[in-house]
């Protein structure tokens, strides 16, 4: 994603009142703090020399992703919720995502990791003294309240700036200094020919939210789309899949791409995805320090939009459109309504899907069948995000909210909708209705994809 960070603006959503319950104390609670556990254990692992160095022009320095987050929930918890003056307003112009490009962040005057960590600790000790203070039965206007929105937003960028900070860890050099435990395998291991397609019958449903309350501007508002039936890949294509496409020169052959891909193929001289490479036969990848044989079975990942879409028509398919991929992930056909997340409306738990960190891998192709859409599609949330033919816009009666740099800014063909989420994706910013977004050149993002038909037919 992005970066999608700068100055508060005035709301452009209605004002509403709403009270801090003692429910939404704890979520937001917990919210803030999953992320900075997450945050602590991508900063504490590396010296000062490493936190400070640009492991990559397409990727900040991790102090300054650290510094950027503890700046964010200064401007909108201290400071726009709480009325205060907050910790460091000198910092905004250093920490604005909009200001300065990745590629030139290192030369800005950054704080330096231990004052990172003592702002970063200073502002959420506000933060947390903010929550534990503000009256339950206090009414509190303004957009930025409506069912605790700003916890939930703050929350929100803090993973959102995890998972990046998750991909910079992935291109930097250097010994491993992240651990997980494997993800669980599927009982049938080993097998694809199980995977083939679902089935998603034609009609209305209801895409996007009016009532998920922690909700980003660009999920909003719920409205009806019709979608044609369609046919979809049961689970994401596979490495094995993959390298079928690259053996039988894909990379090679410029009638399956776009044409603006095919210049980045021959400009990038790419013959896989990014971190593969071949050793005689066989194909090993480079994964948070350790070399490894390409497994097979796991969803393929680090391609770009152009390389998603080049395999799918040498599959003799397609990418799905992002309604396409919604109504697969949430339309549930025996009521017609449009769940929260594939399995129903709870929260995601460890047999739903793979988020948050939990693994350091996706899980192999067909894995979490408790997690699986009422079409039979599993792992849509989660393990990889998932590219879609779609271009980011708004959807009708889009309104910007907090600020039009959130995503209002990116609307356009420039950028491609990816959905569903990674296994570094936390679970606060993930969800059926969550729109992720990039250029379709990205490759170091974890993105992989499945590919869909047209149906002639209902069946």
């Amino acid at each position: 994603m992005s970066d999608h960070a700068a100055a508060p603006a005035t709301p452009s959503s209605p004002a509403t009142g709403s009270r801090l319950s003692g429910h939404s104390r704890e979520r937001a609670l917990d919210a803030l703090e999953r992320a900075r556990r997450r945050t602590t254990a991508l900063t504490d692992c590396l010296d000062e020399d490493e936190l400070t160095a640009q492991h990559s022009k397409l990727m900040s320095p991790l102090a300054w992703d650290l510094a950027h987050i503890g700046n964010q929930e200064d401007i909108w918890l201290l400071r726009e919720a709480g009325g205060q003056h907050g910790v460091r307003p000198d910092l905004d112009t250093v920490y604005d995502a909009f200001q300065t490009p990745r590629a030139d962040r290192p030369a800005l005057p950054m704080l330096s990791p231990d004052e990172a960590r003592a702002y970063v600790a200073e502002v959420r000790d506000r933060a947390r003294e903010l929550l534990a203070t503000a009256p339950e039965e206090a009414d509190r206007t303004g957009p930025l309240f409506e069912g605790d929105f700003v916890f939930g937003m703050v929350a929100q960028h803090e993973q959102q700036h995890d998972e990046t900070m998750l991909a910079t860890h992935q291109l930097r050099r250097g010994p491993a200094v992240l651990d997980a435990p494997d993800p669980p395998v599927p009982m049938s291991r080993g097998r694809e020919e199980h995977h083939g397609e679902v089935h998603v019958p034609g009609g209305q449903f209801t895409m996007g939210t009016s009532t998920e309350p922690w909700a980003l501007d660009n999920e909003r508002p719920a409205h009806t789309v019709d979608v044609p039936a369609f046919e979809l890949d049961a689970v994401p294509v596979t490495n094995a899949a993959y390298q079928r496409f690259i053996e039988d020169g894909g990379y090679r052959e410029p009638r399956w791409w776009h044409p603006e891909g095919w210049a980045y193929v021959r400009k990038a001289d790419l013959s896989a995805p990014l971190f593969w490479h071949r050793d005689g036969e066989m194909w090993l990848r480079r994964r948070f320090g350790y070399t490894e044989r390409v497994p097979p079975g796991e969803p393929v990942m680090h391609v770009s939009w152009y390389e998603a879409d080049a395999y799918a028509r040498w599959a003799g398919r397609r990418l799905p459109t992002e309604a396409e991929w919604e109504k697969a992930a949430r339309y549930e056909p025996e009521t017609g309504d449009s769940l929260r997340y594939p399995w129903g409306d709870a929260e995601p738990g460890a047999g739903h899907a793979n988020l948050g960190q939990r693994h350091l891998r996706p899980a192999p192709a067909g894995a979490y069948p408790a997690g699986a859409a009422p079409c039979g599609a599993r792992q849509l949330i989660g393990d990889v995000w998932e590219w879609t033919s779609s271009d980011f816009t708004g959807y009708p009666g889009f309104a910007a909210f907090p600020y039009r740099e959130y995503s209002e800014v990116f609307f356009g063909s420039e950028h491609k909708v990816l959905r569903g989420g990674s296994f570094g994706t936390g679970q606060v910013a993930c969800r059926a209705t969550f729109r992720n977004w990039d250029l379709p050149v990205r490759r170091q993002i974890f993105a992989g994809f499945r590919t869909a038909r047209s149906s002639w037919g209902e069946r």
